[in-house]
């Protein structure tokens, strides 16, 4: 082959492969989140990467609609703010549906269901299913949490609030507390990062004050909203959202 034929393939084979990468590109989807809230956002300090349940859940959705995804970090406030100026495309970041926030945004369908649970020892598992047979027990809280509030209401239960969710767990698991009341994702996380307390403790399936959590996008952003849907169900439908929910949750 002559030197005038090899450059003109090699021109044609560059070409080709220009078109095939710009046929692959895809779109950016810029999701904002407050990467506060462990175990759906947070910044990991060995990384230095955002993760959490909403960064792998939100990437999986976005790469089976074919987007690539960009994490911008903002304060919580500034969230709906920056989706309704066209600053993001989408809020990731454990946010619950409300009609007040329904007005302002659109809202995926819902991918988790929070509120208030207990945590119990096993041994108890069937003698405290509700809230109301903790009445004169001793329950463990975090103080200045729902789940303290929540406890107090309880007719003569005798609460300890202390500092920190792992001072309360310690107190259940010791049996100085017959229970924990905590937002329900704070205990699964809890269960799925420390398997050898797990083992004794039971979630109890009643929960109040109930919320789900959706992903944002600007009102009447119906394209991406329908892309966002579609993509969840199929992850659903494959296993793959309960794989992700797995990883950072115990039920």
């Amino acid at each position: 082959m002559s030197f005038k034929k090899a450059a003109v393939l090699a021109c044609a084979l560059f070409a080709a492969g220009a078109s095939l990468t710009n046929a692959q590109a895809r779109d950016v989807l810029r999701v904002g989140t407050e990467p506060t809230f462990a175990p759906f956002e947070f910044l990991d300090t060995k990384t230095k990467e955002f993760a959490g349940f909403d960064i792998d859940l939100i990437r999986a959705v976005a790469d089976k609609a074919g987007y690539d995804v960009h994490i911008l970090n903002m304060g919580f406030d500034a969230l709906l703010p920056a989706l309704m100026t066209d600053t993001i495309d989408v809020v990731a970041s454990g946010m619950s549906i409300t009609p007040e926030r329904a007005e302002r945004v659109d809202f995926t369908k819902p991918y988790y269901k929070t509120g208030l649970s207990m945590l119990v020892r096993k041994s108890d598992a069937e003698k405290y299913t509700q809230f109301s047979h903790l009445e004169g027990r001793p329950i463990a809280v975090q103080i200045g949490t729902t789940g303290a509030d929540k406890a107090k209401s309880i007719k003569d239960a005798k609460v300890t609030a202390f500092n920190t969710t792992s001072d309360a767990f310690m107190a259940l698991s010791t049996g100085s507390a017959d229970a924990v009341i905590l937002d329900r994702p704070v205990i699964g996380y809890f269960l799925k990062s420390q398997p050898r307390l797990a083992k004794k403790l039971q979630l109890q399936p009643t929960m109040e004050d109930a919320a789900s959590f959706g992903f944002a996008v600007k009102k009447g952003n119906t394209a991406l909203l329908e892309k966002l849907n579609k993509a969840y169900d199929e992850l659903e439908a494959s296993g793959e959202a309960k794989k992700i929910f797995d990883k950072w949750f115990a039920e």
